[in-house]
């Protein structure tokens, strides 16, 4: 098997830099499309043999260095008992959102293996089929970000519902928190145990707080779940994923994570040095930069592993999902970019 991305994760010696792509099971690939015309988005992640097949996709199509389960976020969410749908315009939209102590105390304590069984199972097929072949990532969103959901209902622009619980009841919040922090807790471990190599905590929205209050309400509850997984599993990598993590990252390379994420939207050496030897890092070419023609996607690249030269360790990746629009062969020419200006001999 190719462990090159493993190594990367705990700064070993490695011949050249691994690459993979958040969000690269998706609808930029033909073949994913094929698969997902045969059924709805919730669907294909509760049902193990389809999402092995797309998982494995973009390893055979594009050649990345590490497979990420093919899942959702909100799956643990939706079991917890809130009632989920994905609207083709609204994205996710989670109903009776949590605005009180009651909506709290209704919400379900998460047994991963009787309550989401579909998402062991897929990654036990996995494990089988990428045996020959390259690591699997399991993941789950940070509590804050998956706060946000469930009591927003969905996606929000200015999260008001959850910053007013936040500065309003903080009891309230610290107590939803507790029951997010031990489900994700639970979930990632069991992702562990079916087989996942890795598992990364995506903090999509961490970037809408102020620093200190990044500090306050999203940090702590991380932190807890870093120290839970590494406690159990001290080998397993944990990469942790803020997204527009420019004003906060001296205190996201306190989460304990071995890996951190950075977006695009931050300079890679700043990254590196802000972050030192605490923890290897991930990213951060720009999505959009796989819209480039060939050459100049290149020279991205390059500069990015230039940058990195001084990181304990570095996974070459997006700095955020990889858009639908995104012509496959740009995929590819990246990968094999990165493979081919990192490589030590």
């Amino acid at each position: 098997m190719n462990d090159t991305f493993l190594k990367a994760c705990r700064g070993e010696k490695i011949d050249y830099t691994p690459v993979w792509f958040m969000r690269q099971a998706g609808r930029y690939l033909p073949e994913y499309q094929r698969v997902r015309a045969k059924v709805d988005f919730l669907t294909l992640c509760k049902t193990p043999e389809l999402a092995a097949e797309v998982t494995i996709q973009p390893v055979d199509i594009l050649g990345v260095d590490a497979a990420i389960l093919f899942s959702d976020i909100l799956i643990p969410v939706e079991a917890m008992g809130m009632k989920l749908e994905f609207s083709e315009l609204k994205g996710p939209v989670l109903y009776n959102p949590i605005r009180d102590d009651a909506s709290v105390a209704r919400l379900k304590k998460l047994t991963p293996e009787e309550d989401v069984p579909f998402v062991m199972d897929t990654i036990k097929i996995l494990r089988k089929e990428l045996e020959k072949k390259v690591p699997l990532i399991g993941f789950s969103g940070a509590p804050f970000t998956l706060a946000t959901y469930m009591i927003e209902g969905g996606s929000s622009k200015n999260f008001l519902n959850t910053k007013k619980i936040m500065f309003q009841s903080p009891e309230l919040y610290s107590k939803l928190m507790k029951k997010i922090v031990s489900a994700v807790i639970s979930y990632l471990l069991s992702q562990i145990i079916a087989g996942a190599q890795a598992v990364q905590i995506f903090d999509s929205w961490a970037g809408v707080l102020a620093p200190d209050d990044y500090k306050e309400f999203a940090l702590p509850y991380v932190k807890k779940i870093v120290t839970s997984l590494k406690k159990l599993y001290p080998d397993t990598p944990v990469i942790y994923f803020a997204n527009n993590c420019a004003g906060i990252i001296k205190d996201v390379k306190k989460s304990g994570a071995d890996v951190i994420g950075v977006d695009w939207r931050i300079d890679m050496a700043e990254a590196v040095k802000k972050i030192g030897q605490k923890a290897a890092v991930q990213g951060n070419l720009d999505p959009c930069a796989l819209f480039l023609p060939e050459q100049e996607l290149e020279k991205k690249v390059q500069g990015i592993l230039l940058k990195t030269e001084d990181a304990k360790g570095h996974i070459f990746n997006l700095g955020h999902g990889i858009l639908p629009e995104t012509p496959v062969k740009n995929a590819i020419a990246a990968v094999e970019a990165v493979h081919k200006y990192s490589r030590k001999s």
